[in-house]
């Protein structure tokens, strides 16, 4: 995991997780929303969101660490201004979702493996074949033949008109719009051997 590495403002980032030896983070729908609501209260605020997919025990989001005034918090003691952790909004919501599984299915220990592990994204090729990435992974996983069944990512979110916090405009003009943005996933479907140069091996 790329413990090294800081979440800094403007930067573009993989961040996942996995379960802990491989255990089952999702055993319900009903789990898999209740994360993502997570994810909105502790996280969206500080990152935009350009891609995610949730499996039964790991998931991946890609994102760019919003600039330092919109990190800020204004009522803080003293008057003083203060960076808020985008680090530390990760590990509430990763706390805050073990809890409510172990209270929910009476178990203890630890749930995820470790915190949210982070690669920087630093080239066009990377962003866009991370996205294709992160949409395949139920494919590339065997847990589905099509990829575009899966309902726990953000491959229909992105094609929808209805409202999102996702970049979704970002992405499609990245692509070159929905037509396109369709097309080129489908020309890559379940293309890793393009992507797996730029991962390390957690990433997997």
């Amino acid at each position: 995991m790329q413990k090294s590495v800081s979440l800094e403002p403007n930067k573009y980032y993989h961040i996942y997780t996995r379960g802990n030896n491989k255990e089952t983070l999702f055993r319900h729908p009903d789990n898999y929303h209740f994360f993502l609501q997570l994810y909105k209260k502790y996280a969206a605020s500080f990152v935009d969101t350009f891609a995610y997919c949730l499996l039964p025990n790991h998931v991946h989001f890609l994102v760019q660490v919003k600039q330092e005034e919109a990190l800020k918090l204004q009522a803080v003691p003293e008057n003083s201004a203060k960076l808020i952790s985008v680090q530390r909004q990760l590990a509430h919501l990763l706390n805050a979702y073990a809890n409510t599984i172990n209270n929910r299915y009476d178990r203890a220990g630890r749930l995820f493996q470790h915190r949210f592990g982070r690669k920087e994204v630093t080239s066009e090729a990377y962003f866009t074949r991370l996205i294709y990435y992160i949409h395949f992974n139920p494919q590339h996983h065997g847990l589905i033949s099509d990829f575009k069944a899966w309902p726990y990512s953000s491959y229909h979110s992105i094609l929808s008109k209805s409202k999102t916090a996702l970049q979704r405009e970002e992405v499609l003009t990245w692509f070159g719009g929905r037509e396109a943005y369709q097309q080129q996933h489908k020309e890559h479907a379940n293309d890793f051997k393009t992507i797996s140069p730029f991962l390390e091996q957690d990433e997997l």
